[in-house]
């Protein structure tokens, strides 16, 4: 029986997150000996690891890499807490120099300054293939014994601010490299040209069964009522979402006759942002912030449509799971939109521009014949990509 270990952050809400549920439960067990290490036991994914695979004890120093420094320095963690320091330094100066606003080299550093101090993930253990889900990919490449080492890519990296000499020494260290769609890859290629050769395309893999099932736990008739059109958006609050647009673009709805509520489901650091935006557009009775919802897919199922209003994406889960759900889905046109799906088909792509989205919604809205052509066309399509894990299986012959 070959042995795979994989390596992810944590398991919160989120569509990386819930695309590795999906590969988790794609893997025959029968086959495959299936261990997950999670870099902290939290999130309210935790439990729904599919049964058969193992998850390895959390590791005190690796929860490190997530916590206050202050909380570290407590713990007793002066070594790590100090290397985690240095890398925080290190990325400021770094920031500074390239005049980035939105940067990742911050996580980045974390952990390319943190590595060497950490202990070895089953030093006892040799993988067939060991996976590094998430970036930063430091942690498989030193902590981990493996005959073949894979690292995922989940982001248009043309939209994100890095050290490009760094991440290529990282993104290097890798047998394969997996990119979640072509146009995920055209832009990672033109930053890493050199590692052309490296990259598969491996597509997410939706757990539906789980999807399906959650979605009939409930009806959230009171949190979305029927005395509106009810659009919703999920995803976490921060810059590539755009959900701080999300009023302007509501307003523009409502000025145009469109009695709409637009609900947003999601945590993350443009929750004030998006908040003052609601109070700006005088929003607060058409934009409702839902919060974190631990199963979101009754919600999906309530909504009239759903729409992704991203500023940019690798390729958004939660697009997948409302066309899933036989939902007609909305999506701004991003530079890897082409690639979500296959416009006036089983969606729509509508351009970024607030006041030109929302018409095309509005025009979207009054056009009951191309809503249900998107209903019908998604019901009769499968979503689920569970063939992708062959893909997994032939790179450990």
């Amino acid at each position: 029986m070959k042995k795979i270990l994989i390596v992810s952050h944590a398991l919160e809400l989120g569509g990386a997150e819930r695309s590795l549920i999906g590969l988790l439960d794609a893997i025959d067990k029968k086959e495959y000996k299936v261990d997950l290490f999670l870099l902290r036991h939290e999130g309210e994914l935790l439990s729904f690891i599919p049964e058969g695979v193992n998850l390895l004890p959390e590791i005190p120093a690796y929860t490190v890499l997530a916590c206050p420094m202050v909380q570290t320095l407590k713990e007793g963690h002066v070594i790590l807490t100090a290397a985690r320091m240095y890398g925080k330094v290190k990325a400021d100066k770094y920031i500074k120099k390239c005049g980035y606003t939105d940067s990742g080299v911050p996580l980045e550093y974390s952990h390319k300054y943190t590595y060497r101090f950490m202990p070895e993930i089953q030093p006892d253990e040799e993988y067939d293939l060991a996976i590094s889900f998430l970036t930063p990919h430091y942690i498989v490449t030193n902590k981990v014994r493996a005959k073949k080492k894979i690292a995922w890519i989940h982001t248009d990296y043309s939209k994100v601010q890095i050290n490009e000499k760094s991440e290529l020494e990282m993104w290097s260290a890798y047998d394969q490299i997996i990119s979640i769609s072509d146009d995920v890859t055209k832009t990672f290629q033109k930053i890493f040209p050199t590692l052309s050769t490296k990259i598969i395309k491996i597509e997410n893999i939706i757990p539906e069964k789980l999807i399906i099932s959650q979605s009939k736990e409930f009806i959230p008739v009171e949190e979305m009522p029927d005395d509106s059109i009810k659009i919703l958006s999920i995803g976490r609050y921060c810059t590539a979402k755009n959900f701080d647009n999300v009023p302007n673009i509501c307003k523009h709805l409502v000025k145009q006759g469109m009695n709409v509520r637009w609900y947003l489901i999601g945590f993350g650091p443009d929750e004030n942002l998006i908040k003052e935006k609601i109070k700006e557009e005088h929003m607060e009775k058409n934009v409702i912030m839902l919060g974190k919802k631990s199963n979101p897919y009754p919600y999906i199922c309530r909504c009239d449509l759903y729409v992704q209003p991203s500023r940019y994406e690798g390729k958004c889960v939660s697009v997948k799971e409302a066309q899933m759900l036989g939902k007609p889905v909305v999506i701004t046109n991003y530079a890897t939109a082409g690639s979500q799906l296959k416009d006036g088909v089983d969606g729509k792509i509508v351009s970024l521009d607030n006041k030109e989205c929302a018409k095309m919604l509005a025009e979207l809205l009054e056009n009951v014949n191309e809503i249900q052509k998107y209903k019908k066309n998604c019901h009769e399509s499968n979503f689920s990509n569970t063939v992708e894990v062959q893909k997994i299986y032939k790179m450990m012959v």
